[in-house]
């Protein structure tokens, strides 16, 4: 039985039965003209014809009708004869007519003398690894066309040296190269020349490599030498074994992010800027008003001494010394309420040509010969808003800066122009009309650290007691405080420009400005001048003063110290023929005493007296204003304005 098993016929059979169980090969015969012979299960599934249907028929029925055109099956056949065997992709059909793609290898079959008796053809059925590959294809075809129709982002392939070998539109659109201009060029044509120089693009290159992955922003260049600031990430990409294949590289143009990250960060700064401004404004303006009160006690005392002394001219000196030391803190103080934007502003309808042109000697006096002064005007210039005396201030302390900043002389230029600011203007105005008034000089100029903090308060670049540091701050405060801005434009060695914006003068802020008397409703006789006067302040010393001053005058005077108490005086005295009061005090301020007083004694003259004040609230109330801290003189005035008002308006 071992031997039967063994058997060359026991053998053959065993083939034959594997042969015919397959079902994924179409295995079998063809004698030596191509007409089968032999036929599996495989044969059978794969082309839909029984054994039955093709033993004895010719192969060729299996190819297209183009391909038995063609002589395809008899060069297979004879291509077999020559080489002993012949391999092939290609269409072939099914009894049902539909094509398959199917692998062929057709073997020739001789005997042991050599002689052909015939092929071995074995057949499989690829439709759908063909159609995965097709669909692969097709994919791929639709990956490459959407890479190269982006425009938002250059997409490109780089050899392994670096050198672009693909290049899409979005490249094309952002780095303004074509395809033909760039494909085969290192793409290190794209860095600036600084970062060329010290390597980065290889470095870059070697990350990426390194790491499989390199992601970074900073300057790239485009074909027209412009720059704009990238996001690029570059990728390695190795085959299966992991060789290096090349590096994909996509950059992004972020420029339009880069500005508006800088304009937020600007914004923040200028918030910062602002509100510790607000802080220190707040913190000045209290101070000053304190010191004001201070000032006021300091300065009256000192002027009634001096009336009611008979002093030697030694001790006189030294009385008038104190005086004006006094003075000079005062003004100190009006640098830090101008600061704050607290002082009282005069504002009205200004000519700029004609205040500098008023102005002339007195800049020729204080800057010397060594500055030569030069004035450039337009024609025709309108009227802005603003206190004349507070802009005298600022234009005097701009040209002081200016030749301090030229200690061997030179020219100082200062000019005006008119410009029409629309939204979102540089100079961060409100939109409308202004005149710029510039100051410039050829002097020592400024870094960029330095004119960054000019305006701060109390800082300064001149040595110690040369300058309180509230000079550019003060004309900040002017400026804004009139509605307008002050800018200052400086370069190291190259000079400075100091311009204040002051907003164009229209028929409505022209009404506004007009003075607004009061109007009383019985004028007081000029024989019964001496008036009974309330005088009101919670400060103790100042209301002393007061007091003292309006005496000296010839004034009866009641004293209060606030509000409340005011209004008690003012029902159990009805002859009361003028109010004094002060404008900061607790619980009632000034203003709020004047209009409750408004209320009682309709057309009681009622002055308002301040270091600063609300002057919208003032206007509206037709409060005449006494600034402090003021003398016996500023006194007298402002009551002598009051008694001619009455007797205008009776």
């Amino acid at each position: 039985m071992d031997d039967d098993v063994r058997s060359p016929d026991s053998e053959d059979k065993r083939f034959r039965v594997l042969v015919e169980a397959i079902t994924d090969y179409a295995i079998f015969l063809l004698d030596p003209e191509g007409r089968v012979t032999t036929w599996n299960a495989g044969a059978e599934r794969i082309t839909g014809y029984g054994a039955a249907e093709i033993i004895g028929a010719n192969f060729s029925r299996f190819y297209t009708n183009e391909a038995r055109s063609s002589g395809a099956p008899c060069r297979a056949l004879e291509e077999a004869a020559r080489s002993g065997r012949f391999e092939a992709e290609d269409w072939r059909v099914r009894k049902d007519g539909t094509p398959f793609w199917t692998h062929v290898i057709i073997d020739a079959v001789r005997d042991p003398e050599g002689k052909l008796i015939g092929y071995a053809k074995v057949t499989r059925d690829l439709s759908e690894k063909n159609r995965a590959e097709a669909v692969l294809a097709d994919t791929e075809e639709q990956f490459r066309r959407l890479v190269l129709n982006v425009v938002d982002y250059a997409i490109y392939m780089l050899s392994p040296t670096g050198h672009v070998s693909s290049w899409n539109m979005g490249a094309e659109r952002i780095k303004g190269y074509s395809s033909e201009e760039i494909v085969g060029q290192h793409f290190s044509r794209f860095y600036p020349p600084e970062d060329q120089a010290r390597g980065a693009p290889q470095h870059n290159l070697q990350l990426a490599l390194e790491n499989g992955h390199f992601q970074a922003e900073g300057w790239r260049v485009r074909k027209d030498g412009s720059r704009f600031w990238a996001s690029v990430v570059i990728d390695a990409i190795r085959d299966d074994r992991g060789e290096l294949l090349g590096f994909a590289k996509i950059t992004r143009d972020v420029t339009e992010r880069l500005e508006q990250q800088q304009r937020l960060d600007r914004a923040r700064e200028e918030l910062f800027q602002a509100q510790k401004v607000e802080a220190i404004g707040q913190l000045t303006g209290g101070v000053a008003h304190d010191f004001n009160n201070l000032l006021m006690v300091v300065l009256s005392s000192l002027d009634a001494l001096g009336r009611r002394a008979a002093l030697e001219d030694r001790d006189r000196r030294l009385l008038d010394n104190a005086i004006q030391a006094a003075q000079r803190g005062s003004q100190l103080t009006q640098r830090m309420l101008a600061f704050a934007r607290k002082q009282e502003l005069e504002q009205m309808p200004v000519d700029l040509p004609e205040l500098v042109r008023g102005m002339s000697e007195l800049l020729s006096r204080t800057l010397g010969p060594e500055i030569m002064i030069e004035t450039r005007f337009p024609i025709s210039l309108p009227q802005v808003l603003a206190d004349p005396n507070q802009i005298d201030s600022a234009l005097l302390n701009l040209a002081v800066n200016a030749r301090d900043a030229m200690p061997q002389g030179g020219p100082l230029v200062i000019s005006a122009r008119e410009v029409d600011q629309g939204p979102g203007n540089a100079q961060n105005l409100k939109p409308g009309r202004y005149v710029c008034l510039a100051v410039e000089d050829r002097g020592e100029g400024m870094d960029a650290e330095t004119a960054a903090r000019a305006t701060d308060p109390f800082f300064t670049t001149k040595g110690i007691g040369k300058g309180t540091g509230l000079g550019l701050s003060m004309v900040q405060g002017i400026a804004e405080q009139s509605g307008g801005r002050f800018i200052l434009k400086s370069r190291k060695g190259e000079g400075t420009t100091a311009e204040i914006w002051l907003p164009v003068v229209d028929a409505k802020a022209r009404a506004a400005t007009e003075t607004v008397q009061p109007i009383f409703p019985e004028p007081i006789p000029a024989e019964e001048r001496p008036m009974k006067v309330l005088a009101v302040d919670d400060d103790a010393l100042v209301l002393l003063n007061t007091a003292m001053m309006l005496e000296d005058l010839g004034h009866a005077v009641l004293e209060a110290t606030s509000g409340d108490q005011a209004l008690q005086l003012l029902e159990a005295h009805p002859d009361i023929n003028l109010v004094i009061t002060d404008q900061a005090m607790p619980r009632m301020t000034g203003l709020e005493l004047a209009a409750e007083i408004g209320e009682r004694r309709p057309g009681l003259p009622v002055i308002l007296a301040s270091g600063y004040a609300d002057i919208e609230e003032a206007r509206l109330l037709k409060l005449p204003r006494l600034a402090k801290p003021f003398g016996q003189h500023d006194l007298q005035r402002v009551i002598a304005r009051v008694s001619e008002t009455e007797g205008s308006a009776a």
